[in-house]
């Protein structure tokens, strides 16, 4: 072929783009994907001072505390080298920093301990090759703090009991082999815990002292939905989320002693999906729940009532309350915005007064963001899917080029709000259509359980009737429909490609797995107590009788079908989908002639948490898409390669007719 006049049509794809875009800026990548200027913010517990996570001058995340009364002052209390800081708490005495960190991805986290007066730092698990993580602190015990840790067995998550003062840890509560969670009671005592029964059900167990045996409370099978919150404050009663004689869950308050259930919020639309509770006491006392894909929120305390109504008309967003002082007087409210980065206010309970601390990505305030608007889709079955869709700013909504973006999970959710996947394909060009497709979680046990055993089957239908939809509304051309998505997504992606191989314009898998043989052969160690319910659901690999579902619903043994471009993003430390499910598929692809570019990045794992990562693969999707699609693309460097990004790439090209 002349490659004068393909290069040619690119070229006019790419113009025709520009053209319709006329006016909407191309937002650079580094302002979507890179880290945010701010973030995560607390306020500690003595109401004295005020942190978050911010780059320092090497751009990675550290913590960052300064005086809540005051304006600058900001030092740095952290000093991670390489991979960031994600995640943190104070200590309740307030002199204290906890953050976790693991390495290069592998989710073998530490919890560390910084102590603001000398910067001092200690691991507080220095177990190699375990996986902690702080379970509970008690204002009653400020210097002490439970842990979960994998130390005794590497399957099991025991409860350890260590000392903020001398770092010194002892086991509190070992597992017994099938438990998932653990439950702590006002007295900092361990008092409940949530295990996985042999059928892949869930049994709620609570003993009355840690000197007493432990008792089954609630047993439900697989169908139904049972979660362990909290204890009361006196420990006579648990809070629990269940849809035992409902469809969604409903919050409830259930007495130890004589077993009286009382309701604390319900939605017959949807499931609890968020909740608040009390800064140094147990209990809850607001639920969120969904309503038309935004999240609406009902008072538990008849106080919460006026405080949520306050919120609500002083913030356009949906919000949650993030942190609280031990005086229950300050509250720092995180507000999401389709159109706008995260918000995070300081909320003054007596004067009802909401103030802006900050934005998490400041530059994005007045760029042309798109809205993104929920939509129903009907199921060929029936089954109602909560969407979203948005649209590229610039574009008349018709016939455009679309990109399915897949959730991971599958048990989780798309939800409305700041989402820069989806802003960055909107910006481009494309039209971004997001599916909670059956399994996914927050919308009922009936549309949980549709989910079971059906990877590749009516899940994969799902993502077909919505692309359906989205041509019949001639919002998308079905000539130019990608699929993209991250772990689940990502395998959606490689069964897009191999199951429905005309479908699909091209794919881009993000730690995909390929083979749910392998995938669920090699899960990590610690979600032991969790594999009957993952085989219960998918299919159990070592049942003889599960083969042919399996073999069906794996994208690998299909490889050979799939026609069209394919790229795949992968880290060499992912616990959960290891890299062999990438790249047992490149391998199948390479031998079959047909093209794939397959990215490793040797200090990631299960996503990419480094900013110059995350921007090197997002950059190489956009120009694989462009290509695809004809959508627009900020280009990569002339070395192709984003500075600081360890990205090893390896290009198939399609073998030559």
């Amino acid at each position: 072929m002349n490659p004068r006049p393909l290069a040619l049509l690119c070229l006019l794809t790419s113009l025709a783009a520009s053209a319709q875009d006329a006016g909407v800026p191309l937002i650079a990548r580094e302002l979507l994907f890179g880290n945010p200027e701010r973030f995560r913010p607390g306020i500690s517990p003595n109401g004295a001072s005020l942190s978050w996570l911010a780059p320092d001058d090497k751009n990675v995340l550290q913590v960052w505390v300064r005086p809540l009364a005051a304006k600058d002052g900001a030092v740095t209390v952290t000093a991670d080298k390489k991979r960031g800081i994600r995640s943190y708490s104070w200590s309740e005495d307030s002199k204290s920093i906890l953050f976790a960190q693991d390495g290069d991805g592998d989710e073998n986290f530490h919890v560390f301990q910084v102590e603001l007066a000398t910067k001092n730092v200690r691991d507080l698990t220095p177990w190699q090759g375990v996986r902690a993580a702080v379970l509970a602190i008690s204002s009653k015990q400020p210097n002490v703090i439970l842990v979960t840790a994998n130390v005794r067995d590497r399957k099991l998550m025991d409860v350890w009991r260590i000392s903020l003062d001398t770092g010194a840890a002892v086991v509190d509560t070992e597992n017994p082999g099938d438990v998932s969670g653990w439950g702590v009671d006002a007295q900092l005592l361990v008092r409940a815990a949530q295990a996985t029964t042999k059928e892949g059900g869930t049994e709620l167990r609570v003993r009355d002292s840690v000197k007493a045996p432990w008792k089954p409370l609630i047993t439900v099978g697989l169908e139904e939905i049972l979660d362990f919150v909290d204890f009361t404050e006196d420990g006579r009663s648990i809070v629990i989320k269940s849809s035992i004689s409902a469809d969604t869950t409903r919050l409830l308050e259930k007495s130890l002693k004589s077993g009286a259930e009382r309701v604390l919020g319900f939605s017959a639309k949807s499931d609890v999906t968020g909740l608040i509770g009390y800064p140094t006491r147990h209990g809850v006392r607001a639920a969120s729940f969904d309503v038309d894909g935004r999240f609406a929120w009902q008072p538990v305390e008849p106080s919460m009532k006026s405080e949520l109504e306050a919120l609500k008309a002083a913030l356009p967003g949906d919000f949650f309350v993030s942190s609280m002082d031990a005086a229950d007087a300050k509250w720092i409210v995180s507000e999401t915005s389709d159109q706008g980065p995260m918000r995070f206010h300081l909320y003054d309970r007596k004067t009802r007064k909401v103030e802006l601390l900050f934005t998490a990505q400041p530059k994005l305030e007045g760029l042309p963001l798109a809205p993104m608007k929920p939509v129903t889709i009907a199921a060929r079955d029936g089954l109602s899917l909560s969407s979203y869709l948005t649209l590229p700013p610039g574009k008349a909504p018709k016939a455009l080029p679309m990109v399915l973006l897949v959730h991971g999970g599958p048990w989780a959710r798309d939800t409305w709000g700041q989402n820069s996947t989806a802003q960055w394909l909107a910006n481009r060009g494309y039209a971004v259509l997001q599916v909670n497709f059956r399994g996914s979680t927050g919308y009922g046990k009936k549309f949980l359980n549709a989910a079971n055993r059906q990877w590749g089957l009516a899940m994969h239908d799902d993502l077909l009737d919505a692309v359906a939809w989205a041509v019949k509304e001639g919002v998308a051309d079905p000539k130019k429909v990608a699929i993209m998505g991250g772990s689940y997504g990502g395998y959606a992606t490689l069964a897009g490609l191999a199951f429905t191989p005309d479908t699909f314009a091209c794919g881009v898998d993000i730690v995909g797995p390929s083979n749910i043989f392998t995938l669920l052969n090699t899960i990590p160690p610690y979600w032991a107590a969790m594999r009957k319910e993952f085989v219960s659901r998918i299919g159990d690999p070592e049942n003889p009788a599960d083969k042919d579902l399996l073999t069906k619903a794996s994208p690998l043994f299909s490889a050979g079908k799939i026609k069209v471009p394919l790229l795949i993003g992968q880290g060499a430390n992912d616990p959960r989908v290891k890299p062999a499910e990438s790249e047992q598929i490149v391998a199948a692809m390479e031998k079959n002639g047909l093209p794939v570019t397959y990215v490793l990045y040797p200090d990631e794992g299960h996503g990419f948490a480094r900013p110059d990562n995350r921007i090197d693969f997002f950059a190489r999707a956009e120009g694989f898409l462009a290509k695809c699609l004809g959508g627009r693309a900020e280009p990569l460097p002339k070395d192709g390669k984003i500075a600081g990004s360890t990205a090893q790439v390896k290009v198939v090209a399609a073998k030559k007719p």
